[in-house]
C-alpha cells in the first residue's frame, strides 16, 4: 500500500525531510516525477505521491514518515495495496544508481 497523510497533519514537514524518494510535498505544491510536473494532490496539508512512494522498502524497515510523524497521521492507504516486489521495483526505478541487493530493508520481512 502506498502511504497517505490524514487530515490530522500539522504541517510540520518532519516526514518530507526524511523521505528517500522525495514523495512528500507541502499542500499546494506541485510534484515532479521523471521530469514531469503534477498538480498538487492536496491544498492544505502535506501529501504523498503514490507513484513515488515505496513505503521505504529498500531503505528502512518501516515507513520513515510514520516513524517520524509526531501526530501519527502517516498511514497505509487501504485503496492502494502493493506488494514488496512492486515497491522494490519502484525503488530500483527511482534510484537506478543504488544497489539494493537481495536483502534490502522492508516492512514485509520479519526479524
Amino acid at each position: 500500500m502506498a502511504t497517505l497523510i490524514t487530515e490530522e497533519c500539522i504541517n510540520c514537514g518532519a516526514c518530507a525531510r526524511e523521505c528517500p524518494n522525495t514523495a512528500i510535498y507541502p499542500g499546494g505544491e506541485q510534484w515532479t516525477l521523471d521530469g514531469k510536473t503534477g498538480a498538487p494532490l492536496r491544498e492544505d496539508i502535506y501529501y504523498i505521491v503514490p507513484e513515488k512512494c515505496t513505503e521505504c522498502v529498500g531503505f528502512h524497515e518501516r515507513e520513515e514518515c510514520a516513524v517520524l510523524c509526531p501526530v501519527d497521521c502517516c498511514i497505509p492507504d487501504p485503496n492502494i495495496p502493493e506488494s514488496e516486489a512492486t515497491l522494490i521495483a519502484r525503488a530500483r526505478r527511482l534510484h537506478p544508481e543504488k544497489d539494493f541487493g537481495a536483502e534490502f530493508p522492508s516492512r514485509f520481512r520479519k526479524a
